[in-house]
């Protein structure tokens, strides 16, 4: 089944992108949802001149996402948390990250941060995704409080 999505699903695709899935997973959840709709031959048209029109519009929104992206990167993300020698007391997250950045001055959506669930104190790296052209690597370290 073809379709055109209307938001950004993840591990799937972007808005505006023209996907293929399942029958089931398209009419059963997708299209229920407004995650997407058919991809007619009409509505590719229609796709086709709406990317056209804001292709521009697009350039500017790269070129603001990697400003962003050099923000990011001037910041330097320590995260304090309570540990026993290395092991830390519970773990650290997305949601940990995103409210460095907070601290830092730069607001991040905290689903746009990638960092696997982290258990020890070290330096370490989380995907943020600020566009889907601009993806940086930001590093981090986590120290144990005193």
């Amino acid at each position: 089944m073809e379709l055109i999505l209307r938001k950004d699903v993840q591990n799937l695709g972007f808005k505006d992108d023209v996907v293929n899935v399942k029958n089931g997973y398209g009419r059963n959840f997708l299209i229920p949802q407004g995650h997407a709709h058919l991809a007619t031959s009409s509505a590719k048209k229609v796709l086709a001149e709406n990317l056209k029109q804001r292709a521009h519009k697009e350039e500017k929104v790269v070129n603001d996402a990697k400003a962003l992206a050099e923000a990011l990167k001037a910041i330097e993300i320590k995260i304090f948390a309570k540990a026993g020698g290395e092991k830390l007391f519970g773990s650290i997250t997305n949601i940990d990250i995103a409210e460095a950045l907070a601290k830092g001055g730069q607001v991040i959506d905290r689903k746009f941060i990638t960092s696997g669930i982290v258990k020890r104190t070290g330096k370490y790296a989380a995907n943020v995704r600020l566009h889907r052209e601009v993806i940086i690597e930001l590093p981090y370290e986590i120290v144990a409080e005193k």
